[in-house]
């Protein structure tokens, strides 16, 4: 719809045309900006200035009225809008909903500010993900920022191979957040001629030869699940075999 204004100028009253608003029309208050409009309206700073052609934001006057443009509609074909509420953040929503940060994040690339929701937004909530592979005797487990099938591995104490065999069709190159893989279980270990000992910090193979007074190598050969014997991991199980 078309408005129009009068406009204080040089002396005397100028009647100006408003352009089309396809959003609402708004008075200008003491301390606006276009930013601050925009994280209110939660539209972005260029809609507002397309919206509004010839209005220099710099000078803007209070009572001037300018167009702040409808909110762009949320695609959300696989999930469903939320009004945000009192207190709602991303991370609670997520938790809420049993989805990940992330999905909510990449479902919403209209929020300017994800840390700072305004009550009454729309926003789309995903479907939550389709459930994880069938692990077995394992157990399924979220990628996060970060993960690799080798950090993975010494994490739960498996080899990268056994990780790999879990998940067929998955590149560990390109894992992504959210992603569910499978964790295999902890390999038996097989020690009838010794005992089994826990890994303690600071352990490493040649000193526990030199504890248990057993040679390097036997340890070796009793601990063939062993994927780097330089690198042992605290509360990881290896065999002891007696001397």
């Amino acid at each position: 719809m078309e408005e129009k204004e009068q406009v204080w100028y040089e002396g005397s009253y100028k009647v100006t045309q408003l352009p089309a608003c396809s959003g609402t029309i708004y008075t200008i208050k003491a301390g606006d900006t276009y930013f601050s409009l925009a994280q209110r309206f939660q539209v972005s700073v260029q809609a507002i200035r397309e919206a509004n052609p010839g209005v220099n934001p710099n000078t803007l006057r209070i009572g001037q009225r300018i167009c702040i443009p409808a909110r762009p509609e949320i695609p959300c074909d696989n999930g469903f809008i939320y009004v945000i509420r009192p207190g709602d953040t991303l991370i609670q929503l997520a938790r809420q909903f049993n989805i990940p940060l992330q999905s909510i994040v990449d479902a919403n690339p209209q929020l300017l500010n994800p840390n700072r929701l305004s009550v009454g937004d729309n926003i789309c909530i995903p479907a939550a993900p389709p459930p994880g592979p069938d692990c077995g005797d394992g157990f399924s487990y979220t990628i996060r920022s970060g993960d690799t099938f080798n950090s993975l591995a010494r994490r739960f104490n498996v080899s990268v191979a056994s990780i790999q065999a879990a998940n067929p069709g998955v590149d560990p190159r390109s894992l992504r957040v959210g992603q569910i893989i499978c964790i295999p279980p902890r390999p038996s270990i097989e020690c009838p001629d010794g005992f089994i000992y826990v890994i303690q910090a600071g352990d490493n193979l040649f000193m526990l030869a030199n504890r248990f007074r057993i040679p390097l190598q036997e340890l070796l050969d009793a601990n063939p699940q062993l994927e780097d014997p330089a690198r042992l991991t605290v509360g990881e199980n290896i065999c002891i075999p007696r001397v």
